[in-house]
């Protein structure tokens, strides 16, 4: 579960200006936040076929949302995937 305080502290991290929450690097980082900790969790439970599958649609958004950047801009493109330390496709 992401807390409201990480939340926050992701969102700083990524946005454009002051008051940007919605742009595609703070869905994109909010996204990465929350994959890594389904992630943990699913290492304990391996058993847990639901959340495994809302995993799987967190990915697809996410690549969703790095494809439209990518076409977008570039450079936006590249320092998002510096930023979070993702891999190109």
């Amino acid at each position: 579960m992401l807390t409201k305080t990480k939340k926050t502290k992701v969102i700083k991290g990524s946005q454009i200006h002051e008051k940007d929450t919605g742009s595609p690097e703070v869905q994109i980082g909010i996204l990465t936040k929350r994959i890594d900790e389904l992630a943990k969790h699913l290492k304990k439970n391996t058993k847990d076929k639901h959340s495994r599958r809302g995993l799987l649609q967190m990915v697809a958004e996410r690549q969703t949302h790095l494809r439209y950047l990518e076409k977008k801009s570039t450079r936006r493109y590249n320092s998002i995937l510096s930023k979070l330390e993702l891999k190109k496709k």
